[in-house]
């Protein structure tokens, strides 16, 4: 039996693919390189020294889906495959509904055709819209989202609800996220995104080394302690484990079962970037700018069900996360497309 992890190559997915192989698991990546790069597969090959397969196919293309099943022993999905930026959302709403859904839709339609019910999905705090109070649980409501990323992470939850109430599925576990940060303590694999980082930790990482002259700072005004908003930050390898606790439990257990995925502590973008400089000695230069479209004041978890049910708890804090995330910008200065011999020995 094989685990095929759609969106492997990504930032969160190749970290998971690494918790995978490390734990004993068989796996088949997908990916259309969308937002992640060939070089990825190296990199996994080198941080395990374990076999995989990779077939590059967008999660979309139902005959390129259903080829991935009739080839492989497939015998339960984590899916992180889609779009993933709240202001890029915004500005592309309809670009967001149709890639998302779409995407799921056409996983679900090939597992149903060759009845693979097992499945963990890459959800969202997001879903959450903008609670009244945190730290947030999984019983609080759902919605309004505040932006249609959010919102397609929420109408994805919905169906695959209703798919697993009708049979189509047998095991649905819903990952909810914070906000992944950090790196593999090796420096191989971390977060390489396309042109400016939506995201604040490589915004941050690239500002540190001079790649980008100054970050910008949305919004000053939230009602916090400082003015800036509040997150649960998690390092990628805690949140990647999360996933090997999560499919242990899916193979087991069926039904529809929901988990908050962060530490249960809120920072503020002022402090994390103070402790970026104190973990690394450099100055982030940054100017405040308005608020972003869809970004809320406060959101961090209460991740307690995830501890009782999956037996898993955030391991790493703040300055571990700042300390690999600077190691993989430090050794990868243009990303994936640095020089391996350069840094690397394979």
């Amino acid at each position: 039996m094989k685990i095929l992890v759609t969106g492997g190559a990504g930032f969160i997915g190749s970290h998971t693919c690494v918790e995978l192989l490390n734990s004993g698991y068989e796996i088949v990546i997908a990916d259309n390189f969308s937002n992640s790069k060939p070089e990825v597969l190296n990199r996994l090959t080198a941080i395990t020294r374990k076999p995989f397969d990779f077939c590059e196919a967008d999660i979309r293309d139902r005959v390129a889906m259903d080829a991935i099943f009739d080839r492989f022993d497939i015998g339960a999905v984590i899916h992180f495959a889609g779009l993933k930026s709240v202001g890029e959302s915004v500005e592309k709403p309809l670009e967001y509904y149709s890639h998302n859904l779409n995407a799921t839709f056409t996983l679900c339609e090939s597992m149903e055709k060759h009845r693979v019910g097992c499945l963990i999905f890459s959800s969202s705090a997001t879903v959450y819209g903008s609670p009244d109070t945190a730290p947030v649980r999984e019983d609080f409501p759902l919605g309004p989202t505040t932006n249609p990323y959010g919102e397609t992470k929420l109408m994805q939850e919905r169906i695959l609800r209703d798919l697993e109430s009708a049979g189509v599925l047998d095991s649905v576990y819903l990952l909810r996220y914070f906000n992944p940060i950090g790196a593999h303590e090796s420096g191989l694999i971390g977060e390489d995104p396309n042109g400016i980082p939506n995201n604040l930790l490589p915004y941050i990482s690239k500002v540190s080394v001079g790649k980008l002259p100054y970050l910008s700072v949305y919004g000053n005004d939230y009602p916090t302690p400082d003015g800036s908003g509040i997150r649960d930050y998690i390092h990628v390898v805690d949140l990647a484990r999360a996933h090997v606790a999560a499919l242990r439990c899916a193979l087991k257990k069926k039904g529809t079962h929901v988990y908050n995925i962060g530490t249960g502590r809120g920072y503020s973008v002022f402090e994390i970037i103070a402790a970026y400089e104190k973990a690394t000695g450099r100055k982030v230069p940054y100017v405040v700018t308005d608020r972003r479209p869809g970004d809320v004041a406060v959101s961090y978890s209460d991740p307690s069900l995830a501890e009782k049910e999956l037996g898993w708890k955030a391991e790493y804090g703040i300055e571990r996360m700042c300390v690999d995330a600077d190691r993989w910008q430090t050794k990868n200065p243009d990303g994936y497309e640095t020089i391996k011999d350069k840094f690397f020995q394979y």
